[in-house]
């Protein structure tokens, strides 16, 4: 029996190591304002697995971080806040990293679908409330590799 368990358990254990053995990747992100230029930390979501968790479950974010969603090629995505436990930003962003939309301070847990009625390259979700405290707005910019609008090389593909 205790064989059995064991088995069990170890089994249960490499099918949940793939999603601890390959984290995000972390890169630095910029957003260009009249104002100031807004420095952030931010997982990249770039396959179909982290792009559908998103930040599901977290119970809260340092002010300097956020996940940005790479949804190359670019399409209107359909985001939403099922299992989101925190009020976010979601800033819809270009393929030359100009914020087309922000949706301000989403609604935990809310199966709203949100829209930027437009294809975008992606979206970057931030602590809701952060993008006024801020002062970012559509018409700012992004800065990442992804835009190729820094000097850092894009991921490879």
């Amino acid at each position: 029996m205790k064989r059995i368990l064991f088995s069990a358990i170890a089994a249960f254990s490499l099918m949940t190591l793939p999603s601890l053995a390959d984290p995000m990747e972390v890169t630095p992100l910029s957003i260009v304002t009249d104002e100031a230029v807004h420095e952030f930390t931010v997982e990249v979501a770039n396959d179909i697995d982290e792009i559908s968790f998103g930040l599901m479950e977290r119970e809260s974010m340092d002010a300097d971080k956020g996940m940005l969603f790479d949804f190359n090629p670019q399409r209107e995505p359909a985001m939403y806040m099922k299992n989101t436990l925190i009020p976010l930003d979601m800033l819809f962003i270009a393929e030359d990293g100009y914020v087309e939309m922000i949706a301000r301070n989403t609604v935990p847990g809310s199966l709203r679908t949100i829209s930027p009625g437009v294809p975008v390259r992606a979206v970057l979700e931030l602590n809701g409330g952060l993008a006024a405290e801020l002062g970012i707005s559509p018409g700012d910019t992004v800065q990442h590799p992804l835009f190729g609008n820094t000097d850092a090389e894009a991921p490879a593909e």
